[in-house]
């Protein structure tokens, strides 16, 4: 039922901001990171080039390798030939020289820099081919069916395509487990190699627009302007994905036009229950009751008229018998506004409890008999 609401509250926000809301780039999409939730969509699934956004999935593997501990941002990186060769943006590695992860992961960020992404990459996989398989593995984990990886750069490739709806999957999963890139995504203006080496952030948002925090720019001949612009307000933050833009100032209109839209639109609310919700009597089992706790998310994405308005509804079982499990149904709660129901939330198990067994039925009535003696 919560997903069958959810769906039907995602189509009906699709129809009203398709006719509310216009971008002239011919496929893009703007998401919340938080819920997930698609706030727009246009020929979001068509199969383009994302030239160099390509490389949010370059730096999400990056940042899965550093948090598993198999790579460190101190750790030092040697430039391969390979590397070196890239052309395109980059900050003209030389063959053999070093640089720390750290430095590799701003150069990325910054400037773009294809020969610090495959630096990267082979630091992560051993070889670009083998971190490939690596983001064509992440990519269906992540459900990006619309996306074919040939590089780790997205300079351009027979076959190198994704979808703004796949660039906001991959993006979320970047910002949303992995807040540390915005110690680079942020960064306006920098320097590389004791400041002999200068950076200018590719993302004018960065500069520009409030809230901005990230996250890359991408552009070739046959990609045009492609974006994944993403900026927070308020405690919501949200993914703006322009793909084939004419310009690259019009890429940079849709995005903000879109995140202005977001932000003038919807705004996350708690979900958290107002009350304490109270325990759920257990039958036979080796504890009297059962604390119930929200399943889900404990923020809802609403529209921002909505926010202040919200009540919420609780439907608990009598009983339950054991054994129950950790995150066992125990009810729902129903969060409307007005006569709206926004959301139906699973209320569920938030601990186990197993069944009594015999000798522990006796134990418990001897207890009982001594203390009523």
């Amino acid at each position: 039922m919560k997903r069958l609401i959810a769906l039907l509250w995602a189509v009906a926000v699709l129809a009203t901001s398709a006719g509310a809301l216009e971008v002239e780039a011919p496929s893009a999409l703007l998401m919340e990171k938080e819920t997930g939730t698609v706030l727009f969509a246009k020929d979001e699934h068509a199969k383009l080039e994302p030239a160099s956004v390509t490389k949010v999935m370059t730096l999400l593997l990056t940042m899965e390798a550093i948090d598993a501990g198999t790579l460190h941002y101190d750790d030092m990186v040697t430039a391969s030939a390979h590397a070196c060769s890239m052309g395109g943006s980059q900050i003209w590695l030389e063959e053999n020289e070093q640089m720390s992860v750290s430095d590799m992961l701003k150069a990325v960020c910054v400037v773009s820099a294809n020969d610090c992404a495959v630096a990267l990459a082979e630091a992560v996989a051993g070889s670009e081919e083998a971190f490939v398989d690596r983001m064509t593995q992440r990519a269906a984990e992540l459900g990006m069916a619309d996306t074919v990886f040939k590089n780790a750069t997205g300079l351009p490739a027979e076959g190198h395509v994704t979808s703004a709806h796949d660039i906001a999957l991959m993006s979320r999963e970047l910002i949303l487990n992995h807040p540390d890139i915005r110690q680079y995504t942020t960064i306006w203006m920098d320097t590389l190699r004791d400041g002999a080496s200068s950076l200018v952030n590719t993302n004018r948002l960065i500069r520009f627009y409030e809230g901005a925090t990230g996250l890359k720019t991408g552009s070739t001949d046959s990609a045009l302007y492609c974006l994944s612009a993403t900026a927070e307000r308020d405690g919501m933050e949200l993914i703006a994905v322009i793909m084939k833009g004419s310009t690259s100032a019009q890429r940079f209109e849709d995005a903000q036009a879109l995140l202005n839209y977001g932000f003038a639109t919807y705004a996350l609310a708690s979900a958290a229950p107002q009350t304490p919700l109270a325990p759920v009597p257990v039958s036979l089992g080796t504890q009297a009751t059962v604390q119930p706790v929200l399943g889900a998310g404990d923020r809802l994405l609403v529209e921002k008229a909505q926010a202040g308005s919200l009540t919420q509804t609780v439907e608990l079982a009598e009983s339950v018998e054991a054994p129950v499990a950790e995150g066992d149904p125990l009810g729902t709660m129903t969060v409307t506004c007005g006569e709206e129901t926004i959301a139906q939330l699973p209320l569920v198990a938030g601990e186990a409890v197993p069944r009594i067994t015999f000798g522990q039925m006796l134990l418990r009535m001897l207890r009982m008999a001594l203390l009523s003696a």
